[in-house]
């Protein structure tokens, strides 16, 4: 009942359905973009390899500019730059799909238009996280309800990376890639107006300006670069075991190997909400950087056990014990930046945050591509990811590290007001 009273105080904080639903239904596009993308322009082209050029360009120009992006937020209020986006990123879709009519002689075309996409994807996730922070600032009152809010929005965020493939699936299933590519500029139109015109967003109010960002911005903030490097560790991981469970599922059942992959990644993603919904009721930690060094150690070790299992129910078993340490430490890595950063550059830091976790990702899949190819298989591949992680929770672990230091000095960091 403690709980669910918990969570209950979050959803009747004023707007907080909005973040939370709506939230989520304009951030599907994460999950759908991507992989329709890569759908259209394969049947195009005929050739995989020109679609994971397209797919790159798309993820390089939104982790290029989203940062960009998040400094006007901070500057002039996240409401007009969402709405912006939110209008520009499904045009840059549309004009995709009007370039690849042409097939392959439309192919600078289409890697124009979705370098154009990828650059114009609404900063929405940035900005949620951010109100998050402004709606329980000490201040607020509702400090206490901190950690129980990022916690639902980082459990819930991972429904985007379930359902968004599962949406892609059933329109090419009904219809064609070209229907799903045109669904996901729907629902990150629909979802990113409504969450902008929303009381939150509107409600914003700007922040002294000696909190702004100039020059590198949060990446001259004492701890920030340590915490992107915990980031960077975590994203590299994810990208891997994007490749090394699919590769676990080939080596075991070639025949239907996607469906086992699917359903593996599902039971671990299912193993990390359930442990984001847990770490949302607990009294936040008094020395939160060692709790999240704690929480990479354990990530960590739950790699290694990955590379030891011997068939997919026990690998499955694993999974979602292991990812029960996923949400919990994502939960952490968001209050850390709020801990650590100005409010007048909040948007700015969560943008740089997603791009580092995007481009890490990118990363570990292609090095785990590589092991699983040519360099021991999947066991070796679970323990470079396992390796990855441990990284960031020895830089986090650090007793007069720079994330620690930041986090004791900040004037933000305050005691929770009581209850």
């Amino acid at each position: 009942m403690t709980a669910l009273r918990q969570y209950l105080g979050v959803w009747r904080i004023p707007g907080a359905p909005m973040l939370l639903i709506t939230g989520i239904i304009g951030r599907l596009g994460i999950g759908m973009t991507p992989l329709a993308l890569l759908l259209v322009v394969e049947q195009v082209t005929g050739r995989y390899s020109l679609a994971a050029v397209a797919g790159g360009i798309y993820a390089v120009a939104g982790a290029a500019l989203s940062p960009v992006a998040g400094r006007i937020a901070d500057r002039i209020g996240p409401s007009p730059v969402l709405l912006v986006t939110a209008v520009a990123h499904p045009l840059a879709l549309i004009g995709l799909l009007l370039a690849s009519r042409s097939g392959a002689d439309g192919l600078v075309a289409i890697y124009l238009t979705a370098g154009v996409a990828g650059a114009t994807y609404p900063p929405l996730t940035a900005a949620i996280r951010g109100a998050w922070n402004d709606l329980t600032a000490p201040a607020s009152g509702r400090y206490h309800l901190r950690n129980t809010a990022l916690a639902a929005e980082t459990s819930l965020f991972e429904i985007v990376f379930v359902l968004g493939p599962l949406l892609v699936a059933g329109f090419v299933l009904v219809a064609d890639a070209t229907a799903a590519l045109v669904g996901a500029a729907v629902v990150t139109l629909a979802g990113t107006t409504a969450v902008a015109l929303g009381r939150v967003m509107r409600g914003w109010r700007p922040h002294p300006r000696e909190h702004h960002a100039r020059g590198l911005g949060p990446l001259r903030l004492a701890g920030f670069p340590a915490l992107l490097v915990c980031v960077a560790s975590l994203g590299i991981a994810f990208g891997a075991a994007g490749v090394i469970v699919p590769a676990f599922a080939g080596n075991y059942r070639a025949a239907d190997s996607e469906s086992l992959a699917g359903v593996l990644l599902a039971v671990w993603g299912i193993g990390s909400a359930v442990g984001g919904f847990w770490f949302g009721v607990r009294k936040p930690a008094l020395n939160m950087t060692r709790q999240f060094a704690a929480l990479l150690a354990a990530l960590a070790g739950s790699f290694a056990i990955f590379a030891l299992m011997p068939t997919p129910l026990a690998l499955g078993v694993a999974l979602v014990v292991g990812g029960a340490t996923i949400a919990p430490a994502l939960t952490l890595e968001n209050t850390l930046v709020g801990r650590i950063t100005p409010a007048g550059m909040l948007n700015e830091a969560y943008t740089w945050v997603v791009t580092m976790s995007v481009a890490a990702s990118a990363a570990g899949g292609a090095v785990a591509g590589l092991i699983v190819d040519h360099a021991g298989g999947v066991p070796w591949a679970f323990l470079f990811a396992g390796a990855s992680v441990a990284v960031g929770a020895g830089v986090a672990a650090l007793p007069a590290g720079p994330i620690r230091r930041a986090e004791t000095a900040s004037v933000r960091l305050e005691e929770p007001v009581p209850a």
